[in-house]
């Protein structure tokens, strides 16, 4: 049975630079690189290719050992350039120096008659095998998750609603097939529900409005409303012992892609966003893309931050870097390196805040857009308890009492206070309004690996 539910708890983040729903086609890069590092939960990575070699997309690239059967795979064909290492000869890079016509390497061809009849185990191992499993991504931890399990459901979120998101109606239009067949195949890999999870502030595209054979919830509210663990919690909460598995639309039109058409199709769409942008707005491009060519003379000045994902939870990369696995935005904000004499302290016009006496404007007028900067105004001191963060968190738990205990190493406490329901992201606004200046996602994360290895 579907629901709605209305959220009241969490702050809207509303930036200047929001991309035009214009799609250039033109620009692309010359180098991919695929980052295991994007990858939470591969604990060993191995090789399978070496410089000089020439690839396909699709073709392995790497296994984690401790997961043989997943494969990480090429985004695009062409000729392995360089294969970079940090310290200790940890794997960092895999660049590609893409072809002009992208090749892919051929998986097995289905029908959409026969697609009904794919046992799971075959499902499981064709997505493994691709590329593509990566992007269910289990709960609790919010690590790769393993083809060994069996989920109790699976959650897809079909909006964003984090700073600039994009719009994945927009995005993933025309792909109604392959969205259809991707739902139709995840549906058998769970014994439970596929919870497919819309914007009701939003108008919903017919391709998730009629989707068949999966419970299409509406959510309502101001972020983290499209937050998948905020979404999980409100319909189905995860307790010890049980996993589920979430994956991004973008994700299930893939593995649709994957099984009718017979190719690990890594093309992707993805928004160009940020006050300092000249043209903010979509291109199309691959997994993994260097994002020189699409700031170059487009931005209005140098002195500014690029980030791979949004302003609350994205990788801060260079003007190489390279476009994150997961990610469908890069955001581009002003450099906020500069010393305020009492910034933290004066009444502003111009600064969105959630503290009424620091962001009068913001409280007046929450619809107006700010032109934000990267400067936190204070620095790192005492964890003051304000009961800030129980406001914007829309969950049936204790941010601050949660965050004490991972500090203190309280693995009880730490299971009671509900670790199993969160991720970074679903604290991020904490963060944002935290006086206190603490990396709360970093806290979040050390939570999280003191649970799954002590």
């Amino acid at each position: 049975m579907s629901k709605f539910v209305k959220l009241k708890k969490g702050f809207n983040i509303n930036l200047v630079g929001a991309a035009k729903k214009e799609i250039v086609e033109s620009i692309q890069p010359d180098t991919f690189a695929l980052k295991p590092s994007d990858f939470l939960g591969i604990e060993r990575p191995k090789l399978m290719v070496a410089e000089g070699d020439t690839v396909k997309s699709g073709t392995p690239l790497l296994f984690d050992k401790t997961r043989p059967e997943v494969l990480f795979t090429a985004p695009v064909s062409g000729e392995i350039v360089e294969i970079r290492r940090g310290e200790k000869r940890r794997l960092l890079e895999i660049k590609i120096l893409a072809d002009k016509q992208i090749e892919y390497h051929s998986f097995k061809k289905y029908t959409i008659s026969e697609v009904i009849n794919i046992p799971r185990t075959e499902i499981i191992n064709q997505i493994a095998s691709s590329g593509i499993w990566p992007k269910l991504i289990q709960r609790p931890y919010g690590i790769m998750a393993d083809p060994k399990d069996s989920p109790k459901a699976i959650f897809i979120s079909a909006f964003d609603s984090h700073p600039l998101a994009p719009d994945f109606d927009f995005m993933l239009k025309g792909q109604d097939q392959y969205f259809q067949t991707g739902l139709d195949l995840l549906r058998k890999t769970t014994s439970g529900k596929v919870h497919l999870n819309v914007d009701s502030d939003a108008e919903v595209s017919p391709m998730f409005s009629s989707v068949r054979g999966v419970e299409v919830n509406k959510f309502s509210g101001p972020h983290p409303a499209g937050n998948v663990g905020v979404q999980i919690h409100h319909l189905d909460p995860i307790n010890k012992g049980e996993i589920a598995w979430t994956i991004s639309p973008y994700g299930v039109v893939q593995i649709g892609k994957l099984f009718l058409e017979g190719v690990y199709d890594a093309s992707k769409i993805f928004a160009l966003a940020g006050s300092p942008i000249k043209q903010a707005q979509y291109y199309r491009t691959y997994d993994g893309a260097c994002i020189d060519r699409f700031i170059q003379d487009n931005l209005i000045h140098d002195h500014v931050r690029l980030i791979s994902g949004n302003a609350l939870t994205g990788e801060r990369i260079s003007s190489t870097g390279y476009l994150g696995y997961y990610d469908h935005l890069i955001t581009v904000l002003p450099e906020g390196d500069y010393h305020e004499f009492l910034g933290w302290l004066k009444p502003t016009k111009t600064k969105l805040s959630f503290h009424r006496a620091f962001g009068l404007m913001s409280f007046l007028n929450p619809q107006a857009d700010y032109d934000l900067d990267t400067n936190t105004r204070g620095e790192e001191r005492a964890f003051v308890q304000t009961g800030v963060f129980e406001k914007v968190t829309p969950m049936d738990i204790l941010p601050t009492h949660l965050l004490k205990a991972i500090m203190a190493e309280d693995y009880d406490e730490m299971e009671a206070l509900g670790i199993y329901e969160i991720v970074e992201e679903d604290l991020a606004l904490c963060e944002f309004v935290d006086v206190s200046k603490h990396e709360i996602q970093s806290i979040v994360r050390e939570g999280i690996d003191l649970m799954l290895h002590g």
